[in-house]
C-alpha cells in the first residue's frame, strides 16, 4: 500500500503535516515515536523467558513411600 507513494505524495503528506504540527513540533513528535518503539522492543526483549520452567516431578502414587535422595 505505501510502497507505490511518489515524490508527489509524500510532499503533499510532509506538508500536511507541517501545517498541522508545526515546524518545531515534527523533529519532537519522531523523536517521541523512536523511544516508543525502543521501549516496545525493549519490553518484548525483557517479555521473553530466558530459561524454560522447571518441570514438575508428579507426586508418588497412594501407598508408596517417597525416595529420598540420600537412598
Amino acid at each position: 500500500m505505501l510502497g507505490n507513494l511518489g515524490f508527489t505524495e509524500i510532499a503533499i503528506l510532509v506538508l500536511i503535516l507541517v501545517l498541522f504540527f508545526g515546524a518545531k513540533r515534527i523533529p519532537e513528535i519522531g523523536a517521541s515515536i523512536g523511544k516508543g518503539i525502543k521501549e516496545f522492543k525493549r519490553g518484548l526483549k525483557d517479555a521473553e523467558p530466558s530459561e524454560p520452567p522447571p518441570t514438575t516431578v508428579p507426586p508418588p502414587a497412594s501407598g508408596e513411600r517417597p525416595k529420598r535422595l540420600t537412598e
